[in-house]
């Protein structure tokens, strides 16, 4: 309750996302590259890789990517660079890399290869491109993102995903990681509208989704289910648009790919623990789902 206060109060400042950067790098340390977000990280541009080489049809050296939300770190574009795809477009709503960012993300990478981690999450590591990963970072950190972004083949723009400015069927895949989740129902809607339009009839769309409560992710007192008490009233009142959650379930973006004709190929899902559901005094809205419904917690929709 604590953290949703600050975070309601910062969304209501002027330059919030700046003020939100120095709560999360100072108080929640959101902002660190630990081992376990460098995991999750790695985890999904394993994930990836694995479904556009099921799915996809163009080779790799020939594939370009759009990514929706760039974060602090790119860690999923450089995978995405060594593995051999010809391109990468990462897209935000804000701009949240630096070069420190960037050069932390090159040099974990190039360690995890060193150590003979990497391979576990990217075996086909192309080797003359990482040798240019490994020029950029053995020289002095550049005063912006750009030089860094150029040798990886990576473009960071800012932009609204719902109206991009890319041509009809531009990418051969399009993915994201845990963003999902923080767009309004409305605004996802059409965001999934303009991926629809900008993929390739032949391409693929890879989406990963948690849909746990976040807050539990740093309050062991309560547990990933715990949002789903409120009404959407309440809710209104504890959210913010900083870092909002939408509280949809799997069943609720499974209907919305239906209602766009985006046909879904592959779905893989953490089917969560119904007992942790039955603790939750559930809000009116939530009533109608099934305790399996409720549960699901995390999952990827392979378009």
């Amino acid at each position: 309750m604590l953290k949703a206060v600050v975070q309601k109060a910062i969304s209501y400042l002027p330059k919030k996302e700046q003020v939100n950067f120095f709560f999360q790098k100072y108080v929640t340390k959101g902002v660190d590259l630990d081992d376990q977000h460098f995991a999750y990280k790695l985890e999904a541009a394993r994930d990836h890789l694995r479904f556009y080489d099921r799915f996809g049809t163009e080779p790799r050296q020939r594939a370009n990517v759009l990514e929706l939300g760039t974060g602090w770190y790119p860690i999923v574009p450089t995978v995405l660079f060594l593995a051999g795809f010809e391109q990468t477009t990462s897209i935000d709503l804000r701009r949240w890399m630096n070069p420190t960012r960037q050069r932390i993300a090159f040099t974990r990478i190039l360690d995890y290869y060193d150590r003979g981690l990497l391979q576990a999450y990217a075996p086909d590591i192309d080797q003359e491109r990482l040798a240019i990963l490994r020029e950029i970072c053995a020289a002095p950190l550049p005063d912006d993102v750009a030089t860094g972004n150029a040798a990886i083949n990576l473009s960071y723009r800012v932009m609204d995903a719902t109206s991009l400015d890319f041509p009809d069927a531009a990418f051969d895949f399009i993915c994201s990681n845990n963003t999902f989740e923080h767009v309004f129902a409305g605004v996802l809607k059409d965001i999934l509208k303009e991926f629809k339009r900008v993929v390739k009839p032949t391409g693929v769309m890879s989406h990963f989704v948690d849909l746990s409560d976040h807050f539990a992710h740093m309050d062991g007192s309560i547990n990933i289910y715990n949002f789903l008490r409120f009404s959407a009233k309440q809710w209104r009142m504890i959210d913010n648009d900083i870092q909002p959650q939408n509280r949809l379930r799997w069943k609720d973006y499974r209907a919305m790919y239906t209602d766009l004709g985006i046909p879904i190929r592959h779905e893989e899902i953490r089917k969560g623990d119904t007992s942790l559901v039955a603790e939750i005094p559930l809000a009116e809205e939530f009533r109608a789902y099934t305790a399996e419904e409720l549960a699901v917690s995390h999952g990827y929709f392979i378009s």
